[in-house]
């Protein structure tokens, strides 16, 4: 696509995610919001109206059809990720999906299957791995900062309570802890230390079959561990750190979208790193991603590889398997 022209973003859905993402489109230049799609046209021309976007569609269909639209936001649940996702890309659009890309790495996989048969770009939203200080913070343990990294923490907990029939509850749109919020621990250990050797997970599961709170342990082959853990009945810090044989990191908290982390190393005295602020702890970085993949001609993102997107939802898989939750259909 010709560099100076404006990227026309299509959302589909008008959920709070999608509401949040269009807000932080706003914030680039070069960005434009021309449709957006639900399965009631009603809804559809209330968020049309409320963010100015000139085109409603009242089908997904219709949606992935508009040829006026370069690349798709999927906001759906993640239930709905596998069917939306894929009727963008049969009909040749650009999709970046809201995490997890899938239900599971099978579903995800047939995703990037149809993305590279039809030459199409498709990026997972983990908007943490293209947060530039979560990047610094692995350029630094990469560059052995720490030294050789022996363990990895992480965790992300909301207290609830949630009411009756809530997604987080539902199985059947992929409720639980792992999928909305344990992903982003695994996603954290992953982008340091890649896909890992084994998994093992213990899980307290609701009368509904979801798990409330799990918790994870990561090993690698060098000898690293992850200690990771998530919930939706307890408040975590939602901290994490990377400690290795020449010092550790402490992220205090929020570690997806962190405003600062401490180096320590002997020695010296610790180092703080910030966020410079401004879109920094946005969506923008990501969908900012997108755009110059689509100028670059690019069908995935290098912050974001299809394959470490796929290794993530393997370790999900692995410990779902372990606690015993279980999705309708599989």
């Amino acid at each position: 696509m010709e560099g100076s022209a404006p990227v026309r973003w299509g959302v589909l859905s008008t959920g709070a995610m999608a509401a949040a993402f269009t807000e932080d489109l706003r914030r680039l230049p070069d960005a434009e919001v021309v449709a957006v799609a639900s399965r009631s046209p009603a809804s559809a021309r209330r968020f049309a109206d409320r963010f100015g976007i000139p085109r409603a569609h009242g089908s997904w269909a219709e949606f992935a059809a508009d040829a006026g639209v370069d690349v798709v936001y999927v906001a759906t649940p993640h239930s709905e990720h596998r069917r939306a996702a894929g009727l963008c890309l049969e009909a040749g659009r650009a999709v970046l999906c809201e995490k997890p890309l899938a239900l599971s790495a099978r579903q995800a996989g047939e995703l990037v299957a149809l993305a590279r048969q039809g030459d199409v770009f498709l990026m997972e939203g983990m908007w943490m791995w293209c947060n530039p200080l979560v990047r610094r913070l692995a350029a630094l343990v990469a560059d052995g900062a720490v030294g050789e990294v022996r363990t990895v923490t992480a965790d992300f907990g909301l207290p609830g309570p949630f009411p009756p029939g809530h997604r987080l509850l539902d199985p059947a749109r992929g409720g639980g802890a792992l999928l909305d919020l344990g992903v982003y621990p695994v996603a954290f250990a992953q982008l340091l230390l890649g896909e890992p050797e084994r998994v093992a997970a213990r899980a307290t599961l609701s009368a509904e079959g979801v798990d409330t709170h799990t918790s994870m342990l990561l090993e690698w082959g060098g000898g690293a561990h992850g200690l990771l853990h998530c919930s939706v009945t307890a408040d975590t810090p939602r901290a994490a750190s990377v400690a290795g044989t020449g010092g550790w990191i402490e992220v205090p908290g929020s570690f997806f979208r962190p405003d600062r982390f401490v180096l320590h190393r002997p020695g010296r005295e610790p180092e703080v790193f910030r966020s410079a602020g401004g879109t920094d702890d946005t969506w923008a970085p990501q969908a900012a991603e997108v755009m110059r993949c689509l100028r670059a001609g690019e069908r995935e993102s290098p912050l974001v590889p299809l394959e470490a997107t796929l290794g993530v939802l393997r370790t999900v898989d692995a410990a779902r398997a372990e606690a015993g939750v279980r999705y309708p259909g599989e």
